[in-house]
């Protein structure tokens, strides 16, 4: 299980390893490129219920840690996801890995 720090907390935000490794390349294109943008996700288990969403923006610190230490190879067409998404109105919302023949639906990621 992942974790992504965000701003000054300390209390990271739970994302398994291989949807954050995913995240975090579509995170980093849109922050290089100087834009803001939100990220939602549910809950997961274990927590309360609900959702939840970060403002992301490029002056506000961000780290990535993985308890993989190899990077798994990505799926293209997950980040391309990811990425239109990210451009929307309603920001990157997590979804389940797919491929190019299937659609995702909103599911909790962490």
């Amino acid at each position: 299980m992942g974790m992504l720090f965000y701003g000054a907390t300390e209390d990271p935000i739970r994302i398994e390893d291989r949807a954050l490794a995913h995240l975090k390349v579509a995170i980093a294109t849109k922050l290089r490129r100087q834009e803001s943008f939100t990220v939602s996700w549910q809950h997961p288990d274990g927590q309360a219920r609900g959702r939840s969403t970060i403002w992301l923006h490029p002056s506000i610190p961000l780290r990535f840690v993985f308890d993989d230490a190899e990077t798994p190879d990505l799926n293209p067409t997950w980040i391309q996801h990811l990425m239109l998404s990210a451009s929307s109105s309603g920001g990157i919302i997590l979804v389940d890995e797919m491929d190019e023949d299937s659609s995702p639906t909103d599911h909790d990621l962490g």
